[in-house]
């Protein structure tokens, strides 16, 4: 049987495939966006930094590598099961091990004579950004710093930006946000194509996957060598680059339970030998070294009993595409509002260009969101759950000193008010005092307890200003006795 010049078999494998994929991405959503299986950190120097951490609530993350030369999805093409998906934009090569020769070859035109770590760091401090998050690797194995562990590096005399200065990308990368008071995020792929302990021959003539090309229970040696490599860049980076916030470990479904059991705890132990604050995101995990959550591309329906870091793109894509388009401003905006509110950070990904520029839609987008945290920052830095998160156009936040902000999202068109119900029932306390944040003026207002207007309603002064976005109102409470802030 034949449809479309397709048999019964391969639609049927096709199906297959994408009923796995999605499967496996609808596993890591509701893994990533539930109250459960979080198990804390036992030291109290990784505890401490997770407080830190929770008082950040702005990363800028970046996906940057091979890919972004031809501007296509990140690593993914080279996995011939996820070719039906990560190979929809490429049209000029149907064979998969030339594929494969092309794109590993990309080390050999890599030039981000650009790339201004400097600028860079500058720019997120002054967008508001708290942290930076950057892949020092990527799945496809290409090393964005100076390994000793490989010669697929920016560094190698292969790759022609060997011979610029700060071809040590992320030591020029980690040093300029330093400088800047940045915190540090490492990205780092705990899968590698290009190690022919993972692929074999670097998956060349090979059906791969996103696993390795072998059977490890009876290769366990290969397996070995592989884990061996992957502990040695890992203490690389934690021992050569100075002070890490966070060890960022992608490729969450090589993990134990799944019969690739990496020994990653004891790998996280060593760096912390090192650095014995390191937060450790072994994402998907599940257990005592999955510090932080990241829902991808998604935030949570509700707030979350742990730290938590939504990573999101700024655009459509995590790497550099040539023709993305970007979400608006107010977008980006209330989506920090809501992952605050519901106690997480942002990690808002921009893919710089071939050049190592930031392209230029994601830069108007980062400075509109700095001008509005210069003036709101208060309801959005240091701040906890409140004890009501969201009741349709508000979000709440708790400061430490326990005042509560109320924040107003605003849709594009939505009409002015004289008169604005705070949606908002506070449990411990009287309302005793509102503010608008970014002005300082004081405004009126009543306590309303009825059926349909429970809350706090605001008399507006005439010559209120409404924000373009969200406005906050500090709502200051006076405690009941016996209650807590």
């Amino acid at each position: 049987m034949v449809i479309k010049g397709k048999t019964y078999a391969q639609l049927m494998a096709l199906l297959c495939l994408t009923s796995i994929a999605c499967s496996l991405n609808a596993q890591h959503v509701v893994h990533a966006t539930r109250n459960d299986k979080y198990v804390a950190p036992k030291s109290k120097a990784v505890q401490e930094r997770l407080e830190w951490f929770r008082d950040q609530k702005l990363c800028l993350m970046m996906h940057f590598g091979l890919y972004s030369i031809w501007g296509i999805t990140e690593s993914w093409p080279l996995s011939t099961r996820d070719a039906f998906w990560a190979r929809s934009d490429i049209e000029w090569v149907r064979d998969d091990a030339e594929f494969k020769r092309q794109y590993y070859a990309l080390n050999k035109c890599f030039n981000p004579v650009r790339f201004n770590a400097k600028e860079i760091a500058k720019t997120a401090k002054r967008c508001g950004f708290k942290y930076v998050a950057f892949t020092t690797k990527h799945h496809d194995g290409f090393c964005l710093w100076d390994t000793k562990c490989t010669d697929y590096k920016t560094t190698s005399p292969e790759c022609p930006y060997s011979t610029n200065p700060n071809a040590d990308i992320v030591k020029n990368l980690f040093d300029a946000c330093r400088a800047e008071g940045l915190g540090i995020s490492a990205y780092f792929s705990k899968a590698d194509f290009h190690h022919t302990d993972f692929w074999e021959g670097f998956g060349i003539g090979t059906a791969t996957s996103r696993y390795p090309t072998y059977d490890i229970a009876k290769q366990p040696e290969k397996w070995a060598r592989f884990c061996e490599f992957t502990k040695k860049q890992i203490l690389e980076l934690v021992a050569d680059y100075g002070p890490i916030d966070i060890l960022w470990l992608d490729g969450g479904w090589l993990k134990k339970e799944r019969g690739h059991d990496m020994g990653i705890g004891q790998m996280i132990d060593a760096a912390r030998e090192i650095q014995p604050n390191l937060i450790s995101v072994d994402r998907m995990a599940n257990t005592a070294y999955m510090d932080v959550r990241t829902p991808e591309q998604t935030v949570p329906d509700e707030p979350l009993d742990c730290p938590w870091e939504s990573c999101i793109t700024i655009s459509e894509s995590w790497g550099y595409h040539y023709d993305d388009s970007y979400k608006p401003v107010r977008q980006l905006i209330h989506m920090l509002i809501d992952v605050v509110a519901k106690g997480g950070n942002l990690a808002l990904n921009v893919g710089p260009m071939p050049d190592g520029r930031l392209p230029h839609p994601a830069l108007e987008r980062m400075e509109k969101m700095g001008k509005w945290l210069a003036k709101n920052g208060e309801a959005i830095y240091g701040t906890r759950v409140a004890s009501v998160a969201s009741v349709r156009s508000w979000r709440f936040t708790k400061g430490k000193d326990g005042r509560l902000f109320g924040i107003r999202l605003w849709s594009e068109g939505e009409r002015g008010f004289k008169h604005m119900l705070l949606n908002f029932e506070e449990k411990h306390g009287e309302v005793k005092r509102v503010v608008h944040l970014a002005s300082g003026t004081d405004i009126p207002f009543k306590v309303t307890i009825g059926d349909y207007e429970r809350g706090v309603m605001l008399d507006l002064p005439h010559e209120f200003s409404r924000d373009e976005f969200a406005d906050v109102f500090v709502v200051e409470v006076e405690q009941k006795k016996g209650t807590l802030p």
